[in-house]
């Protein structure tokens, strides 16, 4: 029997409701295409990304949702421009990479200034953007920038790279950017291309050494069968540093309480977060060196002197070039290297 509700059957008002549920709007997400130049197989494309859209989906209650390309939408010099098009939502790009449109971040990229702790570095970076230049990028909006464990000094030959003659002497990959002027102006041959290229370029055996990956970018970029020897400064030599960008167009369409919860998750958290896992892989990556026999040399304090003193002229042009672009140079410089100090281990 088929109880009766006002003149209506039950299952008269189940096909009412079903057909009335099908025409009613369904709560839209907004779906990111979060891109990662990386190798696939890289702790960025398999943690620190998929681990930040997860947050992203919980904060807000799965009105935000993402992936990843199995492979990446641009090459690693245009991750900002992928985004600006809209090629990709959001992308981290190598702020060396883009120093004719940002000059803020690479106050941490800076030579003899950084620390052994990437998520000290990474917090004082932060905390020296919200200070001194939150509002560089103008045609992304940022979600957060961090530094990495420090980059080093590596032979491709039997013989260690520890003097100025040394260096000179050699044919040098560097990253490009402060490091590849420094090789350049100390009289090294250079050859400066994205991290993700260094391979091509060392396998062939175009260098014979190299400068600017921290251990676990030797690792990943699979150079540790090309790599004699490291140079290990007191002080760490140079280190890298990136920004977390989103297409402005795209964050519009988040709501305003969505994006202060996904704005939690990211900046310093986020920052952090990839560091910390820098840190992690360049423990590693250190073990493995010694499994395979790479050695690692203290640099000769003379050595050290003489590359600290010939790097001056790359702070002096950031202070510069800084001041040039509105920003307080000198502030932002003494400031982050301040909260280093305090924030390192």
């Amino acid at each position: 029997m088929t109880h009766k509700i006002e003149g209506l059957s039950l299952l008269a008002v189940f096909i009412f409701a079903t057909s009335l549920g099908s025409v009613l709007p369904v709560e839209a997400k907004t779906r990111l295409i979060v891109n990662c130049f990386w190798p696939p197989q890289h702790f960025v494309c398999q943690k620190a990304l998929p681990n930040w859209l997860d947050e992203v989906e919980r904060v807000t209650d799965g009105r935000v949702v993402g992936r990843i390309p199995p492979k990446s939408v641009a090459a690693p010099p245009e991750q900002l421009s992928a985004v600006e098009k809209g090629i990709a939502d959001a992308a981290i790009q190598f702020n060396g990479l883009i120093q004719n449109r940002v000059t803020g971040p690479l106050v941490a990229m800076n030579p003899f200034i950084a620390s052994n702790d990437p998520q000290a570095m990474s917090t004082a970076l932060w905390e020296t953007n919200r200070k001194f230049f939150p509002n560089e990028f103008d045609s992304v909006h940022l979600l957060s920038q961090w530094v990495i464990s420090p980059g080093e000094l590596y032979s491709q030959t039997d013989t260690p790279v520890n003097s100025m003659a040394d260096l000179k002497s050699r044919k040098i990959w560097a990253l490009p950017g402060a490091l590849a002027s420094i090789m350049k102006k100390i009289g090294a041959g250079v050859v400066a291309t994205p991290a993700v290229k260094a391979n091509e370029i060392i396998s062939r055996g175009v260098v014979d050494a190299q400068i600017g990956l921290d251990p676990q970018g030797v690792r990943a970029f699979q150079l540790i069968p090309y790599t004699r020897s490291m140079t290990k400064f007191s002080e760490s030599l140079y280190t890298t540093s990136f920004s977390f960008v989103i297409n402005k167009d795209k964050w519009a369409e988040i709501s305003p309480e969505d994006r202060d919860a996904i704005s939690n998750i990211s900046g310093d958290a986020f920052a952090r977060s990839a560091a910390g896992m820098w840190m992690e892989a360049t423990k590693s990556a250190l073990g493995t060196f010694q499994e395979k026999g790479l050695e690692i040399v203290p640099a000769d304090p003379a050595f050290e002197v003489a590359l600290k003193s010939a790097s001056e002229f790359v702070t002096i042009d950031w202070v510069a070039k800084a001041n040039a672009a509105g920003l307080d140079g000198q502030g932002a410089l003494d400031f982050y290297i301040s909260r280093v100090k305090a924030l390192s281990k």
